[in-house]
């Protein structure tokens, strides 16, 4: 047993795109007129676009279908990833990133992003080659907690799960690493609220502690 394959989460653990999507839609719900509480908004966290304009139709009686706002909202939501200065990547991942490359470590993405915004962000911050494979969980039948993900990422990385490790930021992905059996390694970063880490095998603040050296006394 050593480690061979790490599974990366993208939101929360290699960007966080939380703040700009809240930018995007409080922008579209200026545009539409219609007054969002902050209560209101965090009772929409986890949800689908199609969700949220479905409940914001039928409480606001809008007269836009939830197609149409959520081509507004994703529209606003492009123009802040490519034009936002404060967006980058997560503090320190680049470099653990490299480092699990130059180790010859094979590198899965496994989240639960449409593959349009995975491409996006690999895209923009060039991240392409460092990865062996892409998965969406949009395009699977299950979604986390539900461990398929990344079951079919270890397939992917050619390796059997124990010799792979997971890095997650919410109590789902660490609920799902667990259900599939595969060492969990859970990222607490400041923007990290209400997540429950208690199934994950260690929890970390800082991507050094994740460095080869340092966990291979696991694998």
């Amino acid at each position: 047993m050593s480690l061979k394959a790490v599974l990366f989460d993208m939101d929360g653990v290699i960007v966080d795109t939380e703040p700009l999507h809240r930018k995007a839609y409080f922008k579209t719900f200026d545009q539409l007129e219609i007054p969002v509480s902050e209560e209101l908004y965090t009772s929409f966290t986890g949800a689908s676009t199609k969700k949220v304009f479905e409940t914001l139709i039928s409480q606001f009686s809008l007269s836009h279908s939830h197609e149409e706002s959520s081509a507004i909202k994703r529209a606003h939501f492009k123009d802040y990833f490519y034009n936002d200065e404060d967006f980058d990547l997560i503090s320190g991942v680049r470099q653990l990133i490299e480092h699990y490359y130059d180790n010859g470590i094979t590198l899965i993405l496994a989240s639960s992003a449409t593959m349009t915004t995975i491409n996006m962000v690999f895209d923009k911050f060039g991240l392409e080659k460092y990865f062996s494979g892409k998965i969406s969980g949009a395009d699977l039948k299950e979604s986390k907690p539900h461990p398929e993900i990344f079951l079919k990422a270890a397939e992917m990385a050619g390796q059997p799960i124990e010799n792979c490790m997971v890095i997650e930021d919410s109590t789902n992905g660490i609920l799902a690493a667990h259900r599939a059996g595969i060492f969990c390694a859970a990222y607490k970063s400041f923007h990290t609220h209400n997540q429950d880490y208690s199934l994950a095998n260690i929890i970390v603040s800082d991507y050094t502690e994740l460095e080869v050296d340092k966990i291979s006394k696991f694998f």
